[in-house]
């Protein structure tokens, strides 16, 4: 294995580019916002010049990678680079990213979804090792997953295998996603869906000590919110984790119904909720898969916390 791999996780807020070693340890790490405000071709050229600077500052030539491996959230055509859709930048629909950053470099670049980033750097540093099969789910703002079978990610035809936020798990719900379509895992569950959830709760009685001023504005209800909730054993909080878990465990035992893996890793901002979230998602899973589990499925939380995005898209240079 190389000593040294170099990972870059493009998000709608921020962008990291770090180098690891080869135990997945971040060596050095540069973040900047400032892609936000770039168009198409100045964000290549800007994060290009970055990690430029990062491999120079640590005497790291482009010869001593086996590539520079790329996150991006979105729909990624994997065979050619192309950034089919996303909605976490302006612009960027139809756009080949990966050619284009390859054009600043030597070596190859790779790019893939972020959520097959990750799962592929939990694979690899992280819950994944030891196993040949596992499935990565990431619960955060939306919700994604990266399906690992015999050492290698799935991806589909297309390059979008794992679009696991647009199972639908409560047809009637009130709740639309961002595709159109009603009770989507990620509009009944995710980070999108809380100021909802947390609202129809409140109205139909769940007291809160949560201190809220009266012209509170619900829709600013985040994950952090539920967790300082949750730390001070407010109910309002747990009822809403509870509903986002439970319509999670829903999508997990489809996941288990479909590709019976050994192992779903659960990572993402919303799984900061920590062992009260993970029961309640294990209660209804294994609810619904009953007597139906024939060898043993484990589920648990990512061993890679707050870096996943750029040690999973640095790892991507080993698959």
């Amino acid at each position: 294995m190389p000593e040294v791999l170099c990972g870059i996780d493009i998000g709608g807020t921020k962008c990291s580019i770090a180098l690891i070693d080869e135990s997945g340890k971040i060596l050095d790490k540069i973040y900047t916002c400032a892609h936000v405000e770039e168009g198409e071709e100045g964000m290549v050229d800007m994060i290009a010049g970055e990690v430029k600077k990062l491999l120079k500052r640590n005497q790291v030539s482009q010869s001593d990678l086996p590539a520079i491996g790329v996150g991006c959230a979105g729909h990624i055509r994997h065979s050619d680079g192309v950034i089919i859709t996303t909605s976490n930048l302006e612009g960027f629909n139809n756009y080949p990213l990966r050619a284009e950053l390859q054009s600043h470099f030597e070596i190859p670049v790779i790019l893939d979804n972020d959520a097959n980033a990750q799962a592929f750097g939990e694979y690899k540093f992280g819950a994944g090792k030891g196993f040949n099969d596992m499935i990565f789910v990431t619960i955060s703002t939306g919700i994604g997953a990266g399906i690992i079978i015999n050492g290698k990610l799935y991806r589909g035809m297309t390059g979008t295998a794992g679009e696991f936020g647009h199972n639908i798990v409560e047809p009637d719900s009130e709740l639309v996603c961002t595709c159109g379509n009603r009770g989507c895992l990620m509009a009944c569950a995710c980070g999108m869906a809380l100021p909802y959830l947390f609202e129809k709760k409140l109205k139909e009685g769940i007291r809160t000590t949560i201190k809220m001023p009266s012209n509170f504005d619900v829709s600013k209800i985040n994950g952090q919110t539920l967790k300082k909730g949750l730390d001070m054993d407010d109910p309002l909080s747990k009822a809403v984790i509870s509903d986002s878990a439970y319509y999670v465990g829903i999508g997990l035992y489809n996941l288990f119904q479909t590709l019976n893996p050994p192992l779903i890793v659960l990572g993402g901002g919303l799984t900061n909720w920590g062992e009260y979230y993970l029961n309640q998602i294990k209660e209804t899973f294994y609810a619904l898969a009953r007597d139906m589990i024939f060898d043993p499925i484990e589920i648990t939380l990512s061993d890679i916390i707050g870096e996943a995005g750029v040690i999973g898209a640095a790892a991507l240079s080993l698959e």
